[in-house]
């Protein structure tokens, strides 16, 4: 294991924020994680585990030791004649593990492709997109404790899945660290799910009629690439905001005051789209500074011209949660996780 001093997280996070941790490892087996984990402590040093970087935001330079997992691998156990247990390492690039399961034909995961990040995090915020959550085709994770240095394995159950939520962005944050995860996903019977966004659409675009699961995967990278920026090109984390889930009544009142708000019931509440709210208060496109919201995705803050810090863009977004609050008094959460 190679531990460097002062190293630049600049590739290391989409945002492509010029931050720095005190020391910095990665670790390819288990063997290099447990080092890492025993040189911190040797230490007393704060620990932060990074995947793809694409969920993470550092206003400033971090004072312990990075470790990058880069566990890799992918295996497969033939459940029944419509089930197969497919399981990817942490290290696993999420939407290239989707393609792969898309050429075996293993369907269950298409409509979350081109998500950018590693499978490893994947379950910490429930990753969705077009109808479709983690928490649908997930049946376990393995976890090291990093209080005991043992594996643990916790089901749908355990990991206390919610709306870009689990077990790990609550009470079990900094506890554990993902090693693997494993989905239960169909070989024949597939549920084909096309209601959602604008995937019908674009399936009529494409010409296609009686979509299979590519065909949907396809869909949604035509739609992601259409109105999401790069993040090679353009610094970003993808979705900056959750879509906030108020009270029917307070919906009600709203819509008596706005009535092109939309909506999505979701029993006794209602899921109101965050891009719509920053939209109406005048953000998409507007830029301050080195930062701006998508001239096409309003959720979407971007590190306009590549210099941004992250306390330009933590700021950017705290004036933005400032304006949709008082015009609407709704009080937008973050999606990513702020360092």
């Amino acid at each position: 294991m190679n531990v460097q001093e002062n190293y630049s997280l600049k590739n290391h996070n989409t945002f492509g924020v010029e931050v720095s941790a005190k020391y910095f490892a990665q670790a390819g087996n288990f063997d290099e994680l447990k080092n890492a984990l025993e040189f911190a402590k040797a230490r007393d040093l704060k620990t932060l585990f990074l995947g793809g970087g694409s969920n993470v935001l550092f206003t400033e330079n971090f004072d312990g030791l990075v470790i990058q997992l880069n566990l890799k691998g992918i295996s497969e156990k033939i459940l029944n004649e419509n089930q197969v247990l497919v399981t990817a390492k942490a290290g696993e690039n999420w939407h290239e593990f989707v393609q792969y399961c898309l050429r075996k034909n293993y369907g269950g995961l298409e409509n979350l492709s081109l998500i950018p990040g590693n499978v490893g995090t994947s379950p910490m915020q429930n990753i969705g997109a077009y109808g479709t959550e983690i928490k649908d085709t997930f049946v376990n994770c393995t976890v090291l404790s990093l209080e005991t240095l043992q594996t643990e394995v916790f089901d749908a159950e355990k990991c206390d899945f919610g709306y870009r939520d689990s077990i790990f962005k609550k009470e079990g944050k900094g506890k554990y660290v993902i090693l693997e995860v494993s989905f239960k996903l169909t070989t024949n019977n597939h549920v084909i799910k096309t209601e959602y966004g604008a995937i019908k659409t674009e399936l009529e675009k494409m010409g296609i009629e009686n979509p299979g699961i590519q065909d949907v995967s396809e869909a949604v990278i035509h739609i992601r690439q259409s109105k999401l920026p790069d993040p090679k090109v353009t610094g970003n984390a993808g979705s900056f905001f959750k879509n906030p889930t108020i009270p029917l009544e307070q919906f009600e009142k709203l819509k008596m005051k706005f009535p092109d708000i939309p909506g999505y019931p979701n029993g006794n509440a209602v899921k109101v789209p965050a891009g719509w709210l920053i939209e109406q208060c005048g953000w998409k496109g507007k830029q301050i500074g080195n930062v701006a919201s998508h001239e096409l995705q309003a959720l979407v803050i971007v590190n306009k011209t590549g210099l941004a810090s992250g306390k330009e863009i933590y700021d950017f977004s705290s004036l933005i949660i400032g304006s949709v609050k008082e015009r609407f008094g709704i009080e937008l959460e973050r999606e990513v996780n702020i360092i």
